[in-house]
């Protein structure tokens, strides 16, 4: 049975639209503060100030900075796997897709906004006891290591369950490691190092 849209349904669709729109908005623009600037010195007054919105608006989506926090580290970690798969997938299948995983932080580096892992960043800025945060942080590392195994079992299906886990560990590990370094050094050497050792690991 096809029914017909009222005018009050569309006008409610709409506000619904415009209220994800705003709160899209305000996480874009704490994620590039966030990242850009840190966590702690990102206030609340000024994510209002540069979204252009009431402060009553963000408390109506994020009860708190933390939330927002959350939020932040969400977008961020989802479009980087969305961006992982589509970089590997360009690549031929096999060893060549699980270089891509860390060639992947090559033009990351190279990128003008880079300012190393979004995630080490904030955890170096909350206390121990903001539990929230950390799980999030956590969890979501456990996201990119899941997509990291996933990918190694996928392009090496006759390697034993073992040597896949254990070969995705120390996949991510060369990652992460690649990552922290190359902000902390400031050059792409570490990148580049972590591609020559994963190479030696697939032979």
């Amino acid at each position: 049975m096809i029914t017909t849209r009222t005018t009050k349904d569309i006008l409610v669709c709409f506000q619904c639209m415009a209220k994800e729109d705003t709160r899209q908005h305000i996480v874009n623009t704490a994620s590039e503060l966030f990242y850009s600037q840190g966590y702690n010195l990102t206030g609340i007054n000024e994510i209002i100030e540069k979204s252009g919105i009431a402060k009553a608006t963000l408390y109506s989506h994020f009860k708190s900075k933390d939330d927002l926090c959350i939020a932040y580290l969400d977008e961020r970690d989802g479009a980087l796997l969305i961006q992982l798969r589509e970089f590997c997938s360009k690549r031929k299948k096999g060893n060549q897709q699980l270089l891509g995983i860390l060639e992947f932080l090559i033009p990351f580096f190279e990128s003008e906004l880079f300012n190393g892992c979004w995630c080490l960043r904030t955890l170096a800025e909350v206390p121990r006891d903001s539990t929230k945060i950390r799980n999030k942080i956590k969890a979501n590392k456990q996201d990119f290591l899941d997509e990291v195994q996933s990918l190694v079992k996928s392009n090496l299906p006759k390697l034993s369950k073992a040597k896949q886990e254990k070969l995705g560990r120390s996949i991510y590990l060369l990652y992460e490691g690649a990552l922290t370094e190359s902000h902390l050094q400031n050059e792409i050497w570490p990148i580049h190092q972590s591609i020559v050792v994963l190479k030696t690991l697939l032979k």
